[in-house]
């Protein structure tokens, strides 16, 4: 008896350090692994606190499943999706971080960025001029008056060399000197990311990409369109009766002016906010700094590729942190 009841104790505690490590693997990335730690947020998600994850979860709970066969709770499933497009590790990577098989990260993945591309495609607006002009920063107000309505830049993702040869032309990127898929992307004034279009062969130019986007629909009569001097689109934009604003550049002839010069910072100094919106794009989510793999620019179902979800979930995910451009 008392060797049967040693073995029944020596029993009961294995299993209860089983238990104990079962819990502590599936409560990895949990709601208490972030809550009260915004460092952990930061650098897992790049969102700025625990509050808007939080907010972004409760917004998706209802659209994400979770079935008996899944070990991941909806709030994993969806932190699982946020650090792929936030460090971009491996699938087996975040089956390790997760204890699942790779298998599952993956279509985990994929579910989820489907939810997070139709629900917050939203954040990505064209904002009404009346609330363009109410909070209008004041460097823009100062130089250019309630004028500004966008500004736009191309920014390129790198691409996998495609093995189709006329692939492989038009991805090709003089500029950047690889294949690449571009984006032309467009702020207002206050730093909010209010166009993204479709992705583009490397090969089309910056020009080629807002004739045939359609960014020119967005624009009203009296809108004022800000861009760096490659952007030769003054006549498109001037058909939708907007106003194109450059900064003023010589090839060959007469040196610039006093004014010309001063226009030219002027210019310079406020069309720089939409390089630092797509720098700290690509640094919050680095998945956009890496190169891409051939399968996420193959059109799905919905005519809209991998990468193309993963460029509008990123821009409306930065929609949601504090602006880099200051208000005063």
């Amino acid at each position: 008896m008392n060797s049967t009841q040693s073995e029944l104790q020596r029993l009961l505690e294995e299993n209860r350090k089983l238990k104990e490590q079962l819990a502590e693997s599936n409560n990895n990335f949990d709601r208490q692994f972030f809550q009260d730690n915004d460092e952990n947020v930061k650098h897992f998600t790049g969102l700025s606190s625990f509050a808007i994850l939080d907010v972004l979860f409760t917004y998706l709970e209802t659209f994400i499943v979770c079935s008996c066969l899944n070990k991941l709770t909806k709030f994993q499933q969806l932190v699982l999706c946020l650090i792929k497009l936030r460090l971009n590790p491996t699938y087996v990577d975040l089956g390790q971080r997760f204890n699942v098989h790779k298998s599952t990260a993956s279509k985990t993945f994929l579910n989820i960025i489907n939810i997070m591309y139709i629900r917050l495609m939203p954040l990505i607006f064209w904002p009404d001029r009346e609330q363009l002009w109410e909070t209008m920063p004041m460097s823009f107000r100062t130089h250019f008056g309630k004028q500004i309505t966008v500004i736009i830049d191309c920014f390129e993702i790198f691409l996998e060399r495609p093995s189709n040869l006329a692939a492989r032309t038009s991805t090709w990127s003089s500029y950047k000197h690889n294949n690449t898929v571009k984006y032309l992307i467009g702020i207002t004034p206050q730093g909010v990311i209010s166009y993204l279009s479709q992705g583009w062969g490397g090969r089309a130019s910056d020009k080629y990409v807002v004739e045939h986007s359609s960014f020119l629909h967005k624009l009203c009569p009296g809108d004022v369109v800000m861009a760096d001097r490659g952007f030769d689109v003054s006549d498109s934009v001037g058909m939708m009766g907007a106003k194109l604003v450059l900064p003023a550049f010589r090839r060959d002839g007469p040196r610039l002016s006093g004014e010309q010069v001063e226009n030219t910072r002027r210019v310079a100094n406020s069309r720089i906010h939409v390089e630092r919106v797509i720098g700290h794009l690509r640094q919050k989510y680095t998945i956009l700094h890496s190169t891409i793999p051939m399968d996420f620019v193959i059109s799905r179902d919905d005519n809209v590729t991998l990468l193309d979800k993963i460029t509008v979930v990123s821009c409306s995910l930065t929609n949601m942190c504090p602006s880099v451009v200051p208000f005063d």
